[in-house]
């Protein structure tokens, strides 16, 4: 079901705004964090971050060790 489609642009540093619409269905507030939940089809879903979600990166960063060189971090740095 779709509700509203809006949009936003990506800055030079690949930054978007959440559009106020958006932000108020979510009840985002300046400081809060976001979760970004790709599916099979490379659609998108966008929520609120919940502690959960913060664990689950905290328990998968210690298994990423093998992106974390300084070539890497230099590669990565603008994104």
């Amino acid at each position: 079901m779709k509700l509203a489609i809006n949009t936003s642009k990506l800055t030079t540093k690949s930054q978007a705004t959440i559009p106020g619409q958006i932000r108020k269905l979510l009840g985002l507030h300046p400081g809060d964090s976001v979760a970004f939940e790709v599916n099979e089809n490379k659609k998108v879903i966008i929520r609120k971050a919940t502690p959960i979600d913060f664990e689950f990166a905290k328990a998968l960063e210690g298994t990423l060790s093998e992106w974390s060189s300084k070539n890497d971090e230099e590669a990565y740095c603008g994104l």
